[in-house]
């Protein structure tokens, strides 16, 4: 059986219930859904969805730093959006986070998210 690593960073929102910012097994990293909260203040910033999605990525790129990886090894990503409609926009900050590096990706729209943000964001990436 594989060992888990539990992954934890300050500089991450602190998971909001019995769960870890991400784990580590079999040389990957899977983390929870990030969302657009302020490490420092632990609160969800107020703004559109392009301002909520740079945080959340902000947030999900500090948790893979944490693993040993980073953004540019990231496999697969899961966007939960609160509004499809808003696609785009999240769109944009996603290309530019991700700086021409193209995982596989799921984008759907659901009911309501975590603290009634707009969007939320998940990932599976290798370690270095």
């Amino acid at each position: 059986m594989s060992t888990l690593s539990f992954v934890h960073t300050e500089n991450a929102p602190k998971a909001l219930g019995p769960y870890s910012q991400a784990i580590i097994a079999n040389g990957f990293v899977y983390t929870a859904g990030q969302i657009p909260i302020d490490p420092a203040t632990n609160q969800v910033i107020n703004g559109d969805v392009k301002e909520q999605t740079k945080l959340a990525l902000a947030n999900l790129s500090a948790v893979l730093e944490a693993a040993g990886t980073s953004l540019k090894k990231v496999v697969k990503t899961t966007v939960f959006l609160k509004d499809m409609n808003t696609f785009s926009q999240m769109n944009e900050v996603y290309e530019s986070a991700f700086d021409g590096h193209k995982p596989a990706r799921s984008a759907v729209e659901v009911a309501r998210l975590p603290k009634d943000v707009l969007v939320e964001i998940e990932c599976v990436a290798v370690l270095n």
